[in-house]
């Protein structure tokens, strides 16, 4: 299969998510820029398109898709919203949507058990990005997780996606690099005796600190034995080729003889720097120490050096603070040896 790369500009972005639609109408994939990484984009309520994203990514089946929507009035289309959390959902949805929250909620029987990996809960968000929220408003509910191979690291530009899938799909949308460049924050939400409970299953953009306001924020218990719930809760995954390792700000690097090694820091000034000759090196957010700019450099910078073509990519640890949570979530799931 021929895939085309079509830049979404300022003159045609509509004109291509029209093309987009037809093709997912077609029960085709296609993959669609957000603000966070690119999506693999299928009709959510066509369960033969579903499976293909699963074929296409090698996907296993146990694990759940999230569902994106055209705007926050099209949470009814697929999922219930209990009375008791009702007014938390009004109040979450005002705050981040459109943008990188996804809700966990109850699904309906139109929702079929591929799309939710046989769970009775379906994961929702509305994207911030224009082109996928136009194809959303115009088709209906998408599935779209993200586009690249399973388990690998997710793709923040268009080149990334041709690196993975090209081939495999007709149509790849270029909308240029994502915004936030980790995938969006997954929660649950309970009732609870005085405020709400709200339960961050996968954290990302939208961080702890945020959430605080709209009720008591607790983080997923992690088990070995617990089933996966929501996507991005596997053992190993955001992984390149190269074996990942993470190094605590006071340890030492001793080099094995032999090993090709790069190293990825935080703000290029680390101790390590010049410690050993390093295949390639790069920083997360160079000089600034900012998190943010750290969050949506990591996927970039870990594919940037994983075409050095390392053994081992060394990752200065960050701080677990903001949007480093989500950032150490990744690199600790990266670094797993379960592969």
């Amino acid at each position: 299969m021929e895939t085309r790369v079509e830049v979404a500009d300022f003159e045609d972005w509509r004109e291509l998510a029209g093309e987009a639609v037809e093709l997912l109408q077609a029960g085709e994939l296609v993959a669609l820029p957000t603000e966070t990484v690119y999506g693999l984009a299928a009709d959510a309520l066509n369960e033969e398109a579903v499976a293909k994203v699963f074929e296409v990514k090698g996907r296993p089946s146990f694990d759940p898709l999230i569902v994106h929507l055209g705007s926050w009035r099209d949470i009814r289309k697929v999922a219930e919203v209990p009375a008791e959390i009702e007014d938390s959902v009004r109040e979450l949805t005002q705050e981040f949507w459109p943008g990188p929250l996804t809700l966990v909620l109850p699904k309906k029987e139109n929702v079929s058990d591929a799309v939710t990996a046989g769970l009775p809960t379906v994961a929702v968000r509305v994207s911030a990005h224009e082109v996928m929220r136009e194809v959303a408003k115009k088709l209906g509910p998408i599935a779209a997780p993200s586009a690249n191979l399973f388990g690998k690291i997710s793709p923040t530009s268009a080149s990334a996606v041709v690196a993975e899938l090209g081939g495999a799909i007709p149509l790849i949308i270029d909308g240029g690099a994502c915004r936030d460049g980790l995938e969006s924050t997954i929660i649950k939400i309970e009732p609870g005796e005085k405020k709400p409970l709200i339960t961050v299953l996968r954290p990302g953009p939208v961080t702890r600190e945020d959430l605080r306001k709209f009720g008591t924020v607790k983080k997923a218990r992690p088990s070995k034995d617990q089933e996966v719930e929501v996507p991005g809760q596997t053992p190993s995954h955001y992984a390149p080729r190269a074996k990942v390792v993470i190094l605590a700000k006071d340890q030492d690097f001793e080099p094995e003889a032999g090993v090709k090694y790069a190293l990825l820091t935080y703000r290029g000034d680390s101790k390590w720097e010049e410690a050993h000759e390093w295949v390639a090196q790069e920083a997360l957010s160079p000089g600034s120490g900012k998190l943010a700019e750290a969050g949506v450099r990591l996927f970039h910078l870990l594919r940037k050096l994983d075409d050095a073509e390392p053994e081992v990519i060394l990752v200065e640890s960050l701080t677990e603070t903001g949007v480093g949570v989500a950032m150490m979530d990744r690199l600790r799931r990266a670094a797993s040896e379960e592969r």
